[in-house]
């Protein structure tokens, strides 16, 4: 299964499944499903998973920033 991210911009869904092709200009991150490779893992890996973790920081900051200049 491939990556599967979808944000919201206004009234539309965008499905990306790269997590670099995803919009620096969203309203709401509506899913974030990075693909989890089943174990045992190797050290990339293990790089690639816990990546995931600062990758979803970040697209909740812009989900955040964006709310905030819309009140």
């Amino acid at each position: 299964m491939p990556h599967r991210f979808v944000v919201r911009k206004g009234i539309h869904l965008h499905t990306f499944e790269r997590y670099e092709d995803i919009p620096d200009d969203f309203d709401h991150l509506i899913e974030f499903l990075p693909e989890i490779p089943p174990p045992p893992h190797t050290d990339q890996q293990h790089e690639e998973i816990e990546a995931w973790e600062s990758r979803f920081k970040r697209l909740m900051e812009i989900e955040h920033a964006r709310s905030r200049k819309t009140r």
